[in-house]
């Protein structure tokens, strides 16, 4: 199956025309009927279109593998195909497994374990809550998967998503890596933010004035925040760190996502 039946197929896969996938991925209906007609055997929005149409990017580009993945791994619930993102254009790559790390589990050479944040509650009693590391709950990492992201290991944290704000992509239980040392933004990339003690994940957008968009994939149930210079230090926003990994999660029957 050719690039341009690729994209045709996922795009039927997803129920979308040409207009509606186009306008998901902020380009014109002509791009996406271009790629259907093989004016092209690529493109840079590849791992844009992969996640409109919830498919495989690696499937899409390169025609290997299966459209939608089912496999999981042995931690459950979680399949071991994962999505590394890059700082450019949004581009995605298959990086390996993900699996749950206790005092019991020895390392291998090329692994390192890594800190896993949670919300937790603080003692005052008013629900106020901060982002702290999880003790004992820590989640291991080939170094080399670190190492394809440019992440220091002593930079890298996990977090489990909850909620459905960015479904389709990071599905809720999904666990994320996070590289806390890339806070600077990179407009569209995704990002862990600490929004007064609530761990949050979003695409996020610079602003004139210290300003900030943090952006939902799940748009029709969350939409676009924007919050001024003010606002971002007022409600205490911070940026903990970019994404450069995450887990996929076995859908629920019934689940829309």
């Amino acid at each position: 199956m050719d690039y341009k039946h690729r994209v045709k197929a996922a795009r039927k896969y997803a129920g979308l025309t040409q207009g509606e996938l186009a306008e998901k991925i902020g380009i014109k209906q002509a791009s996406i009927s271009d790629l259907e007609r093989g004016k092209s055997a690529s493109s840079s929005y590849t791992a844009s279109i992969a996640r409109a149409c919830g498919v495989s990017p690696y499937w899409l580009e390169t025609g290997q593998g299966e459209m939608l993945s089912d496999s999981k791994d042995p931690t459950g619930g979680m399949e071991n195909v994962v999505l590394l993102p890059t700082q450019q254009a949004n581009e995605f790559q298959i990086v390996g497994d993900l699996s749950v790390w206790d005092s019991d589990t020895p390392l291998e050479n090329d692994e390192v374990y890594v800190p896993l944040y949670k919300e937790v509650e603080l003692s005052a009693g008013n629900g106020s809550t901060s982002i702290q590391e999880s003790p004992g709950r820590m989640v291991r990492f080939a170094k080399s998967t670190l190492r394809e992201a440019s992440v220091q290991p002593e930079n890298a944290k996990a977090a489990q998503v909850s909620g459905n704000s960015m479904a389709r992509v990071i599905m809720p239980g999904a666990t994320i890596g996070i590289d806390i040392g890339t806070t600077q933004i990179y407009d569209g990339d995704i990002y862990a933010i600490d929004h007064g003690g609530m761990l949050r994940v979003k695409y996020v957008y610079r602003l004139p004035n210290g300003g900030l968009r943090l952006r939902s994939e799940n748009s029709e149930e969350h939409p676009d925040e924007i919050f001024s210079g003010e606002e971002v230090v007022s409600e205490g926003i911070r940026i903990i760190g970019w994404v450069f990994w995450w887990s996929t999660v076995q859908r629920r029957r019934g689940s829309p996502y």
